[in-house]
């Protein structure tokens, strides 16, 4: 197994790639292995699912003996082989916990898919990023929706077709990331303390309404949707709850279960 899920007293999902010897490059038996931990992690109740990966780097992106033999395939082998790729992406992307990925070295390919999946990106200082297809011959194809909605479709033509090699501060200036690090372990400790602070069902609620109004007309229907949600979670258990410790001044519940 190059991939194991761990859950924290806390009930924080830590997910781990460890593959160093291939610079954490993902084939069919790591995404296959992916998708179970992070569908298993999606159907508990866990306060965050952390990414990250062991070694030097991130990861390389797709591994060069995979894409090899997929070369070998004819057309609808490829499309079902793709399409598993495609589920990775889409239920790390659709997870209902909030999710953190932690970035050291070089990310390559698709490997830059899995950071724009994640609600919060961290990286190390020395960290590179690439949109590597194009060199190969290939497209960003998969990972295609979530990049270009973490960095815009402008950004996205130069860094779809140059292939450049970036570093962390144009990472951080493009949105892929949303924090340099000189210390991942302090940077997911500190997220994860943050997350823990907050209602859990207010987080994922909260995650669930950026779905819901991202990229949507302002119009009366949506007017209305959000008025509709603030006024349930309002009149919900943990909404009341919430607001009884704000003028009680006192912690809320949730924060007492998080430090036992």
């Amino acid at each position: 197994m190059s991939v194991t899920l761990t859950i924290t007293k806390t009930k924080v999902a830590i997910l781990e790639l460890s593959r160093p010897e291939k610079h954490n490059a993902f084939d069919d038996a790591v995404i296959a292995e992916l998708i179970q931990c992070i569908e298993h992690a999606n159907s508990l109740e866990i306060r965050a699912l952390v990414l990250k990966t062991q070694g030097k780097h991130f990861s390389a992106g797709a591994d060069l003996g995979w894409m090899k033999s997929m070369a070998n395939n004819n057309y609808d082998e490829n499309v079902a082989d793709s399409a598993k790729l495609a589920k990775l992406m889409s239920v790390l992307a659709t997870s209902p916990h909030p999710t953190l990925c932690l970035v050291q070295g070089a990310a390559f390919g698709g490997a830059l898919g899995l950071i724009a999946c994640c609600d919060i990106a961290v990286a190390t200082v020395d960290a590179k990023f690439c949109l590597s297809e194009v060199k190969l011959g290939l497209i960003p194809a998969v990972i295609s929706p979530y990049v270009i909605k973490a960095i815009g479709e402008r950004q996205a033509r130069r860094y779809f077709l140059t292939a450049e090699v970036f570093k962390a501060e144009q990472a951080l200036s493009l949105g892929l990331i949303h924090e340099i690090s000189d210390d991942l372990e302090k940077s997911q400790q500190y997220f994860i303390d943050t997350l823990l602070n907050n209602g859990p069902a207010a987080v994922q609620s909260a995650k669930s309404l950026i779905n819901e109004v991202a990229n949507k007309e302002i119009d009366e229907p949506l007017i209305a949707h959000t008025a509709k949600r603030i006024a349930e979670i309002r009149v919900s258990p943990e909404g009341q709850e919430g607001l009884s410790a704000f003028f009680e001044k006192r912690a809320p519940s949730w924060q007492n279960a998080a430090k036992q």
